[in-house]
């Protein structure tokens, strides 16, 4: 999905981090407003579990100044989706140790709110949380949920004999046809979202009605978070994402029907749309805080080449096209002085107001990534050994994920780039 025009309709029901009113004293480095951002992973990079890296405070104790207000813009961009942005906000204040508001915070399906042709439609939502609330302040009005689904249809989930109706129900009236389904992240019983998830597409809707010929293409479908595997407490290296879940339905849908599952947004890092919210965000906040410089230069810190480094390198990539698309435009402009009747688009004028320059990604060593077991040392041994954690519908290019730099922790990421910005 194109954001172009998408991000000025947002504007408005986003506010940005961080208390109104004049610019903190000490927020700028001798007196130059900050020209860059931060992007954060958060498990694996501020937390492990429930419990906060140590060096995470030590970055944020960089990054505040002495009355507790961040010097320069942040957001935190995490793939987690199963919990309320000010729930998440209120975890991270309490591990940082300082306010973070939930307008700083981009869980995996906070761009959905862009996605308005889909906010009227009748939408089955998937995974676990507060799915139902989550889906309504994202803009959806008509949601149902994988329970309410059972509910009115229990002779489709028959995994679980312990749940199985002891007689035949009456047959269920008035519910409604089911327009597209998202999926938030991983459920808690896979058997039952996977049944139910597969009966709405191949019944197109109404997983009560007898099965006629499938439609194809499918309900649209919208998935957040690709995430293959995430860092926890646990010895053990990595936990089940929901990447791991949509490659199961995935799977799935193509054994039945031969045909493949195809999605009308992937959402979450390493999509391009995610990171164009985030660096919106950003640029929110320094408008908000009164610093007048623009923001050139993001850097994107997280512990998974697979999604976090592939994702800001993929978003560097795109920077740089839209850089070149703005001295094309420029050509164009120029052009257009000697000749008037030729025609001008709205869009590559939009391009020419996008200020950053480049995503640098930031690869720690407290989460995922272990040192250089994950991304070998060259292209060449990359290509032939590395076995791609990403999605299906993302190629993948070696490059994409070798990070700029690889550092041990946060502290040592926020130490870095204030060095390369010559900030104190």
């Amino acid at each position: 999905m194109a954001l172009r025009g998408c991000l000025g309709a947002g504007r408005g029901l986003l506010r940005a981090a961080g208390p109104r009113g004049p610019p903190a004293r000490g927020a700028c480095a001798g007196g130059r407003p900050p020209a860059f951002g931060f992007l954060f992973d958060v498990d694996g990079v501020l937390v492990r579990g429930s419990q906060a890296v140590p060096a995470a405070r030590r970055a944020f104790q960089r990054l505040a100044d002495g009355g507790g207000r961040l010097r320069v813009p942040v957001v935190f961009l995490t793939n987690a989706g199963n919990c309320l942005r000010s729930a998440k906000a209120r975890e991270l204040s309490q591990a940082l140790g300082l306010q973070v508001s939930p307008e700083q915070v981009i869980l995996s399906h906070s761009p959905l709110r862009l996605f308005s042709r889909f906010h009227q439609k009748c939408m089955l939502v998937a995974g676990q949380g507060p799915v139902e609330e989550n889906a309504q302040n994202l803009g959806f009005k008509h949601v149902v949920t994988i329970e309410a689904l059972r509910k009115a249809y229990p002779l489709l989930d028959m995994v679980d004999q312990s749940r199985r109706p002891k007689e035949l129900p009456p047959p269920t009236t008035g519910f409604p046809t089911i327009e597209g389904v998202i999926l938030f992240g991983e459920p808690v019983r896979w058997e039952t979202s996977l049944q139910l998830i597969i009966d709405v597409l191949l019944s197109n809707g109404n997983p009560g009605a007898e099965l006629q010929d499938i439609p194809y293409p499918h309900l649209p479908v919208l998935a957040c978070n690709m995430d293959l595997l995430w860092m926890a407490e646990a010895k053990m290296p990595s936990r089940f994402g929901h990447g791991t879940f949509l490659l199961c339905l995935e799977n799935i849908y193509k054994k039945v029907t031969g045909r493949e599952l195809k999605y009308e947004a992937l959402i979450g890092k390493p999509s391009t749309v995610t990171y164009r919210y985030a660096e919106y965000l950003i640029k929110q906040q320094a408008e908000t805080q009164g610093w007048k410089s623009p923001i050139r230069r993001l850097y994107a810190v997280g512990d998974n080449p697979m999604s976090d480094i592939y994702g800001a390198n993929l978003y560097n990539n795109y920077l740089k096209s839209a850089h070149q698309n703005q001295v094309q435009a420029g050509m164009k402009r120029s052009l257009q002085a000697a000749n008037p009747q030729t025609e001008d688009p709205l869009e590559l004028r939009k391009d020419c107001n996008n200020s950053v320059e480049s995503c640098k990604s930031i690869l720690v060593c407290t989460g995922v990534y272990r040192h250089n077991a994950d991304v070998p040392s060259n292209t060449e041994e990359c290509t032939r050994e590395t076995v791609f954690h990403g999605h299906r519908d993302f190629c993948f290019d070696p490059s994409l994920v070798e990070a700029s730099y690889i550092v041990q922790d946060v502290n040592d990421a926020v130490q870095l780039a204030f060095k390369k910005e010559n900030w104190s």
